[in-house]
């Protein structure tokens, strides 16, 4: 009697110990299917405005792409929708007076338009690129103030300072100088960002967005 207990016991143990298996598994694998997203939710994550941009990259390095992000994060750490104390706007920390140029009114439409930001700095790339283009080709290569003149090196003060001032501190060689009201100069700029292929850039006094 005892013989037939124990072996009864067992096989319930062995059956319910199967069973519970089994179905233990089939909760788990029922979880596991639950939580990971299916191809279709992939596809309705909000994607970003502007890819992640490693200026660590080789890829980009002293490219023109290059050139802009290091510009752009010195201006505003990259932000699109930054204003600063002085009421510049954008990425690339435009006045209202620049927009102006390019018929861009509506600031606020400014501020949310990552496209329209980037087609607006290259614009005024082309814009200064041509106001400097004899300055860009006497003074390259050039050594003032103990800094060597790159071309990116005088768009990019150009971007802080205006084309006509930049134009002076080239022609007084370094004499006449201009600083913004956070102190950055003419001469930084031209250092921080020298060596920059801006070969991209095309001259256009008059660019259409």
């Amino acid at each position: 009697m005892k013989k037939k207990t124990s072996k009864l016991l067992v096989l319930l143990v062995s059956i319910f110990t199967i069973y519970g298996f089994t179905d233990m598994y089939k909760i788990e694998t029922k979880t596991a299917k639950f939580n990971v997203p299916s191809a279709d939710y992939f596809a309705t994550v909000p994607q970003l405005a502007e890819p992640f941009v490693d200026f660590d990259s080789p890829n980009i390095g002293k490219s023109f792409i290059g050139f802009k992000e290091a510009l752009a994060f010195k201006e505003s750490q990259g932000k699109y929708n930054s204003i600063n104390t002085y009421g510049y706007l954008g990425k690339y920390q435009f006045g209202k007076g620049t927009l102006k140029r390019f018929k861009i009114y509506n600031t606020a439409e400014f501020l949310k338009d990552p496209q329209l930001q980037e087609e607006a700095f290259l614009a005024l790339c082309s814009v200064n690129k041509w106001i400097l283009k004899r300055d860009i080709k006497r003074f390259v290569g050039k050594t003032i103030n103990g800094v060597k003149i790159t071309e990116s090196g005088i768009l990019a003060a150009a971007h802080l300072a205006g084309a006509g001032n930049v134009k002076t501190y080239l022609r007084s060689y370094g004499q006449i100088t201009f600083e913004d009201a956070y102190g950055s100069s003419i001469k930084y700029y031209i250092k921080k960002f020298a060596g920059y292929d801006t070969s991209f850039i095309e001259a256009n006094r008059h660019p259409v967005l």
